[in-house]
């Protein structure tokens, strides 16, 4: 059994709501216990050590003194890991992005030893941005969701990931068929999803690429499996939706091309949708489906600015995603700026209690994920991370001139990036420490690395 109290300063949001300004809990001095890996209590420091058999943890060497800002693990909803060796590649917008960057890079991935390698250096990446949980696109090989998978359940790590499907627009060496599509999306699925804290997306990369057949299929695997997650691209670009026209003539609008294929159901994240009409609106909130906003990555393809007032109306569970590698940044802090500023664009601003919602509570409930992941309510898994505020000057100064919660957050969420993750928790087991080196760990660029055994 492991146990330990975590103490410092707590911030989350213990449900799923409109209004997460309001809806917030904070104790500026508060702990945290986890047992097993599980979250079993929470609340105030002093309370909880008034009680004489707490009171004696101190002295027994079972609790951690934080610093920082303790908040649940981020939770990035869309986010491609073979693309993470691409990122910030100039000059492309989305479909000549694909053929100039995407598809060669994804072509190194029917090698396994590859795929090992860049699994999981892409993990080790999300732990050192905060990011405990991610929805995972990989390749078309099976070998890649098999690699992602395994480095994920080395670190205990709660993962969505899935194979793409992709039959037609795209090099040979990285088309499948329906038949082998489904096939093996079927084995990754009977191998991964629900195994440990694996939790598999049936994956179509977007309607142009997979034939009518293909679609049908992936369909076919969304009855077969309920429980599973999809997810795909929809409404990113103009000339894409053009192109979605003419392949699907009889389709009223790009959403109906994946509600004729029974792919718009709860569990399904679509991302980007940025140019849906009202029809769409409303069929994504009645069908229970999601959307991920990519805002670093809409601003840096010049896709167009996504609608987060009229979504949130809509009543359509909303989350934030790095989309690397469109996107420019792992960290969830730095798109959450993006986000604020594609708001401004279009007359809303967005308050910072509300973007750090999107990237845990919101995004968990996004996802159906919130009764284990996204917040700190007892029963929950012990995924978290602490938040160094002053982790550079200009944030320091900041901070210290900040007279709310709510300024500080702003000012968190306008200027924090990776430098403010000081440790990340996956599990109960710390996985990140910044700038700490641990004999026999692994290390990258000065990021430190900790195995999911360590505490």
């Amino acid at each position: 059994m492991t146990f330990k109290v975590h103490r410092g300063s707590l911030l989350h949001f213990p449900q799923v709501t409109s209004s997460p300004a309001d809806n917030y809990q904070y104790w500026n001095d508060g702990v945290l216990v986890v047992e097993n890996g599980r979250i079993t209590h929470v609340g105030e420091a002093k309370e909880f050590f008034s009680v004489s058999a707490n009171k004696a943890l101190l002295i027994q060497g079972h609790v951690i003194q934080h610093h920082g800002l303790l908040i649940p693990g981020m939770i990035d909803a869309h986010v491609h890991f073979p693309q993470i060796e691409m990122i910030a590649s100039y000059g492309k917008q989305l479909l000549d992005w694909l053929n100039t960057y995407t598809f060669p890079t994804e072509l190194r991935f029917s090698k396994q030893d590859y795929c090992n390698a860049q699994a999981e250096f892409f993990i080790q990446q999300l732990f050192s941005h905060g990011t405990t949980t991610a929805s995972v696109f990989a390749t078309v090989h099976p070998q890649s969701v098999n690699a992602f998978f395994a480095a994920a359940e080395r670190h205990d790590a709660r993962m969505i990931c899935g194979k793409i499907m992709m039959d037609r627009f795209c090099p040979d060496e990285l088309q499948d068929t329906p038949e082998s599509g489904y096939r093996d999306s079927k084995e990754l699925i009977e191998r991964w999803h629900k195994n440990g804290r694996a939790l598999y997306a049936i994956t179509p990369r977007f309607a142009p690429t997979s034939t009518p057949e293909q679609l049908a299929k992936a369909g076919q695997l969304a009855k077969e499996h309920p429980d599973t997650f999809i997810q795909t691209h929809l409404s990113e670009n103009h000339g894409e939706m053009a192109w979605v026209k003419d392949l699907f003539p009889e389709e009223d609008d790009y959403l109906a091309v994946y509600e004729r294929y029974n792919l718009v159901r709860d569990r399904a994240l679509f991302g980007h949708a940025l140019h849906l009409n009202d029809r769409e609106f409303k069929s994504l909130a009645a069908n229970g489906a999601s959307i991920a906003f990519c805002p670093s990555s809409n601003l840096f393809l010049g896709s167009g600015l996504f609608d987060y007032q009229k979504a949130k109306e809509a009543g359509i569970p909303v989350a934030i995603a790095s989309d690397v590698g469109a996107g420019t940044s792992l960290s969830l802090l730095r798109n959450q700026s993006d986000a604020y500023k594609v708001c401004q664009l279009q007359g809303v601003s967005l308050d910072a209690f509300e973007s750090l919602y999107l990237c845990t509570q919101g995004a968990a409930a996004a996802m159906g994920l919130d009764h284990l992941i996204g917040n700190f309510n007892i029963g929950t898994e012990a995924d978290f991370v602490e938040l160094d505020l002053t982790a550079f000057p200009m944030l320091k100064q900041r901070i210290l001139r900040c007279q709310e919660l709510s300024e500080q957050l702003f000012a968190l969420v306008t200027l924090g990036d990776e430098r403010v993750i000081e440790k990340t928790y996956v599990h109960g087991n710390l996985v990140y420490q910044k700038d700490v080196m641990l004999c026999g760990h692994n290390s990258t660029n000065g990021l430190r690395y900790l195995s999911s055994g360590s505490m």
